[in-house]
C-alpha cells in the first residue's frame, strides 16, 4: 500500500514527466514482485495448470473491454462510486486480516465479491480518465487503469484456479 501511494504521488507530479514515469515504473515493479508467486503457483499442475493464466488473462481482457466500452458508450461519470469502493476495499481488507488471524477460508463467494469490486474500480478509473484527468496526466491515468486491471486479474486467477481444482 505504501509503494502504491508513493507511485501514485509521483505519477500525479506536475513538476516532472520523468518523476511521473518513475512512479509508474515503481508500481509496475511492485506488481511484478506481488504477482510472481501467484503466477508460479497458478502454472503448477497441482494448483491450476498451464491453462489457468491464459484463461484468466482472456477473462480479464473481455471484462475490461466490456466495462471500458460501457463507460465510453454511455459517457456516464462513475465518480459517485468512490465512497462505495473505499468502503468495500476496507471491508475486504478487514475480512482478509480476520481470516489470517482466525484461520478461516474466505472461499469463492469472497473472490467473486472482489471481482465485482475490481470491476467497480475499472468503471471508476475509466470514467475518471474520460471526465477528470487533465491532458498532462496521462501517466497517472495509466497507473490508475493498470492498478484496476491488475486487481481484477489477481482475483480472476484465483477464481479460475479454484474452479480448476474441482
Amino acid at each position: 500500500m505504501g509503494v502504491s501511494w508513493l507511485a501514485n504521488y509521483w505519477a500525479m507530479s506536475s513538476t516532472s514527466v520523468g518523476m511521473q514515469y518513475t512512479g509508474l515504473g515503481l508500481y509496475v515493479l511492485a506488481q511484478s514482485v506481488i504477482f510472481a508467486p501467484l503466477l508460479f503457483i497458478a502454472a503448477d499442475p497441482r494448483f491450476g495448470g498451464p491453462k489457468v493464466i491464459p484463461t484468466a488473462g482472456l477473462i480479464t481482457l473481455i471484462m475490461f473491454a466490456g466495462l471500458t466500452v460501457a463507460v465510453f458508450v454511455t459517457g456516464h461519470d462513475f465518480s459517485f462510486l468512490r465512497t462505495g469502493l473505499i468502503v468495500g476495499g476496507f471491508a475486504a481488507l478487514g475480512l482478509i486480516v480476520c481470516s489470517l488471524i482466525f484461520g478461516f477460508n474466505l472461499g469463492n463467494l469472497f473472490t467473486i465479491a472482489m471481482i465485482v469490486l475490481a470491476c467497480g474500480y475499472i468503471l471508476y478509473d475509466t470514467s475518471n480518465v474520460l471526465h477528470h484527468y487533465r491532458i498532462g496526466q496521462h501517466v497517472a491515468a495509466s497507473l490508475a487503469l493498470f492498478a484496476s486491471v491488475a486487481l481484477l486479474f489477481w482475483w480472476v486467477i484465483r477464481l479460475v484456479m479454484s474452479m480448476q481444482r474441482r
